[in-house]
């Protein structure tokens, strides 16, 4: 994984991670073990989900990047069926509070996107590097190193 793609997974998961843990304070005082176990399953899920997505995008780019659009909506899709499997085999446990764990993946997501467009922003990345500047950009860096 590149720098730059760590500093963006580290800039939402910190913020995603600190809601997580008021979301399992606050669903232990409402509803007991069962709120923080719901609460819990909640931040996994979103935090493996985003992480686990953002290092696959991240390890194609590097490596292919005329692929990154496929893999980003394979990514997507692949993390909907696993929701859906997910919520599936879990719809009828009393282990975990849903209302819980669906409030918290809620915030969670949110975020998490949010934490993630002001990590992008800060990290002045250019999306797109006219053909000229590029070799200037590479021939600078390699000066700078000497």
């Amino acid at each position: 994984m590149q720098e730059h793609d760590a500093r963006i997974l580290r800039g939402a998961a910190l913020p995603t991670a600190v809601v997580g843990v008021v979301a399992m304070i606050v669903g232990f005082a409402v509803s007991g073990p069962q709120g923080l176990f719901g609460a819990l399953f909640g931040v996994g899920l979103v935090i493996g989900a985003f992480a686990a997505s953002a290092f696959v995008i991240s390890w194609t780019g590097g490596r292919r990047p005329e692929l990154l659009l496929p893999v980003a909506f394979l990514v997507y899709t692949t993390k909907l069926g696993i929701l859906l499997a997910v919520l599936l085999l879990f719809r009828d446990t009393a282990s975990l509070d849903k209302d819980i764990f669906g409030w918290t993946a809620f915030a969670c997501v949110l975020i998490w996107l949010a934490a993630q467009a002001v990590a992008i922003k800060r990290s002045k990345q250019p999306t797109i590097v006219p053909e000229g500047e590029e070799d200037e950009a590479v021939t600078e860096d390699s000066e700078a190193h000497r």
